[in-house]
């Protein structure tokens, strides 16, 4: 993984100062609110809700052993004790004091973290699949991709000051586990032939106007990458609407010129980008993928897993679904559930961060990922370690063998912490991951993807769930919408909207009602919720929503 220069460890070093000044001329009252909030947006802060929050940034969701303990020392020293990950990759605290924000900002520098650019106007931090480096079905590792945008887009003199928020995803493989169709700029590492280069999709994102990205370039060589993605930006940044932040995306853009004319225009562009840059850009990434070297593989016998596998009805459930094909032989991707039933979604407490820390160290190469579904990946694990590492999850309540299962449930933090939030979410994936535990039919649904958003933002992917759920606040009284059928796959697609919402009380029994349609009408158990839907189409779930609560509600 990448290291830090001087040059980089100079540069936090100087950004700390400077907001440390800021912060104290705010306390003073030097700063007013209005003065300081671009300041601190600039450093990931945040006023939320009941208090500041911190943003981290965890570039392309990857970490060491160190920093993840860096991360917990946070939680434990300036909040309460815990850090909630999020569908971007990044790490947020929602409890810390303005006057501790500087020394925060400090102790993560010192191994290599920071906060910059993870709120407002820029670009925001630049995810990737968290299986890369070790998924089978990879064309190339595309984390120097991603650690090349960070360095280019990190205090880019143009792009301060966008029209709003732009968001960059990057996938190694044909299948998408990045969400990339649904980002302003998407990218897809592909080879031609002998040749590796990169197809480029651009006004993808969700929120209140949700689009699926188009291609703009089905071919971009890798010399040509960053000018052209230097090209659609500065595109953007000249056409993007400023008098409307509703309409102020990328995706709006698109949609009003069409992509026919946004590709002229980009093309246009990258004509004097490209004559720009002199081949710094192509040096800087050789030294960067150097850094991505995979790990010293061992070869060894995995009797241990087949025994452990073979006896064990708790590590084979896990192994089932927490374990996903690596690339090499007698190797495993171990995903570790940050969802445990009736648990907040995505939080881990500072002594679960140090046990993964630990694990990583002692079994995965040194090497953690954070997912944008909100768990911890360790990309590299021997299968003949698993056994043991499977016991020590379990002794800290991170064994939960639900990945891809009903209770693996995306939200965001919502009304209970997030200023901008019309309805509560966690509690709401709370009572959906209890209640499906207690009918003990998680198993056997198999896999189904529900993402939860407090609001109309979108921060919880709804419209990408195959079951998603939109709180909505109508007349003083929390309401849920649901939609059916979203992917958030190479396939993706935005769910459909049943009809009219749900009340709080009312939501989970809904939820609750599209399954029971679900396994009713499901061709076989090897059918998914979303094949079936595909199949299927609304009307039977949508009459199992609404004619059977009409029914029950005569009937009462």
């Amino acid at each position: 993984m990448y290291r830090y220069t001087d040059f980089d460890t100079a540069f936090l070093a100087e950004r700390n100062r400077q907001f440390r000044a800021q912060v104290e001329r705010r306390i003073s009252g030097a700063l007013t609110e209005d003065e300081f909030k671009p300041l601190r947006l600039m450093n990931g802060l945040y006023l939320q809700l009941h208090a500041y929050m911190l943003r981290v940034a965890i570039p392309y969701g990857t970490l060491s052993s160190a920093q993840m303990r860096q991360l917990a020392l946070l939680a434990e020293k300036w909040d309460k004790g815990y850090g909630h990950f999020t569908t971007r990759q990044n790490i947020q605290y929602n409890w810390p004091k303005l006057t501790d924000v500087p020394d925060m900002l400090d102790a993560l520098a010192e191994v290599g973290l920071h906060a910059i650019q993870t709120s407002g106007n820029t670009i925001r931090n630049v995810t990737a699949d968290h299986f890369a480096g070790a998924a089978a079905d990879e064309v190339a590792d595309p984390r120097p991709v991603a650690e090349l945008l960070r360095q280019w887009s990190t205090d880019h003199p143009e792009f301060q000051f966008l029209p709003r928020k732009f968001k960059i995803a990057v996938t190694g493989a044909p299948n998408d586990r990045a969400v990339i169709k649904a980002h302003d700029i998407g990218i897809e590492v592909v080879r031609r032939g002998d040749e590796i280069g990169y197809r480029i999709l651009v006004g993808g994102g969700l929120g209140r106007t949700p689009m699926i990205g188009k291609e703009i370039a089905a071919f971009v060589p890798q010399a040509d990458l960053l000018p052209y993605v230097e090209a659609v930006v500065s595109v953007w940044n000249l056409l993007g609407r400023r008098d409307n932040k509703y309409k102020a995306r990328i995706k709006i853009t698109v949609h009003e010129h069409g992509i026919d004319e946004i590709r002229r225009l980009v093309e246009d562009r990258f004509a004097e980008t490209r004559a720009a840059f002199n081949g710094a850009d192509l040096e800087i990434f050789d030294h960067i993928r150097a850094q991505f070297a995979p790990p010293a593989f061992r070869n060894a016998p995995d009797d241990v897993y087949d025994a452990a596998y073979a006896t064990d009805p708790v590590f084979r459930a896990w192994a089932d679904t927490n374990l996903t094909a690596h690339k090499v032989p007698g190797y495993a991707i171990a995903q570790i559930s940050l969802k445990a039933h009736g648990e907040t979604p995505g939080d881990a407490s500072a002594e679960q961060m140090r046990v993964l820390a630990d694990l990583a160290e002692r079994f995965g190469h040194d090497e953690l990922r954070i997912s944008h579904e909100q768990n911890v990946v360790l990309p590299h694990v021997h299968r003949s370690d698993l056994p043991k590492m499977h016991k020590i999850l379990k002794a800290h309540g991170l064994a939960t063998a639900n990945i891809g299962r009903i209770s693996d449930i995306i939200a965001c933090p919502g009304m209970d912490y997030c200023a901008l939030a019309t309805a509560r979410s966690i509690p709401i994936a709370q009572k959906i991951a209890t209640r499906f535990d207690e009918l003990k039919t998680e198993a056997d649904i198999g896999e189904l993807k529900i993402k939860i958003s407090g609001c109309i933002n979108a921060c919880g992917h709804h419209h990408v769930g195959h079951i998603g759920i939109l709180g909505l606040d109508r007349g003083g009284v929390e309401t849920y919408q649901i939609t059916l059928g979203g992917d958030a796959t190479q396939d993706a697609a935005l769910g459909d909207r049943t009809g009219p919402g749900f009340s709080y009380e009312d939501i989970v029994p809904a939820i609750e009602r599209i399954v029971g349609a679900y396994l009713e009408q499901r061709e076989s158990p090897e059918e998914t919720f979303l094949q079936a839907y595909r199949r299927l189409g609304m009307a039977p779930f949508k009459a199992a929503l609404y004619d059977t609560a009409d029914a029950q509600s005569e009937a009462a």
